[in-house]
């Protein structure tokens, strides 16, 4: 990992923060080189895996993610097991994100742990602050989804197409909306429907 654990400390520690070129740039840029390399195998060639590894912070067994897709670092990502990625992924993980096993997501989703004061001579100064997102076990994102810093997804819970999740979502619930709201808990329904009153054939 080229970047310093100093960095990483900045990075991922609460409150304000500014953009350090000897620190950050220069990793930076050999992460994004790293990324175009990954983006212009092809999905079935070996090294994509080997490279994958390399990339984030943590990758359990059987993660799939569709070609192509995009991050700040990669190294502040942490992937649980069984888990998959549609097209055209987005990760702003300047902040770290933790994505539980047997997790879904969509295309076109994004996961933006970063952002910058509103006062406008921070801004100027490079100011920035970067919050976790933290997504549980079996989670469903749908597509064109973004989750804000900060936010927690409980385990289990599906987020519907196109929600802006800026406050935390609980478990076992389905949830959707600009802004995401619930909507419901999963409940006995579910068991016996799988979308729209269609059945789920008998012995799945």
């Amino acid at each position: 990992m080229a970047i310093s654990q100093e960095a990483l400390d900045i990075m991922h520690s609460p409150g304000i923060y500014f953009w350090d070129e000897k620190l950050m740039s220069t990793a930076q840029q050999e992460q994004r080189d790293m990324l175009h390399d990954i983006n212009a195998l092809k999905a079935s060639d070996p090294r994509r895996e080997r490279l994958l590894r390399s990339f984030f912070a943590e990758m359990g067994e059987d993660v799939w993610i569709e070609p192509t897709f995009s991050a700040n670092w990669g190294l502040s990502t942490h992937w649980g097991s069984h888990t998959y990625a549609n097209f055209n992924l987005t990760l702003v993980d300047d902040g770290e994100i933790f994505i539980g096993d047997h997790t879904m997501i969509g295309p076109n989703v994004t996961l933006v742990t970063t952002g910058h004061p509103v006062r406008p001579d921070l801004r100027e100064r490079v100011a920035q602050f970067s919050e976790p997102i933290h997504i549980g076990r079996n989670v469903w994102i749908g597509a064109n989804v973004t989750v804000l810093p900060g936010v927690t997804i409980g385990d289990n819970s599906v987020i519907g197409a196109c929600s802006l999740v800026t406050r935390d979502i609980p478990a076992d619930s389905v949830a959707f909306g600009s802004p995401c709201r619930v909507a419901r808990p999963i409940n006995e329904h579910d068991n016996e429907f799988y979308w729209r009153g269609r059945r789920i054939p008998e012995g799945l």
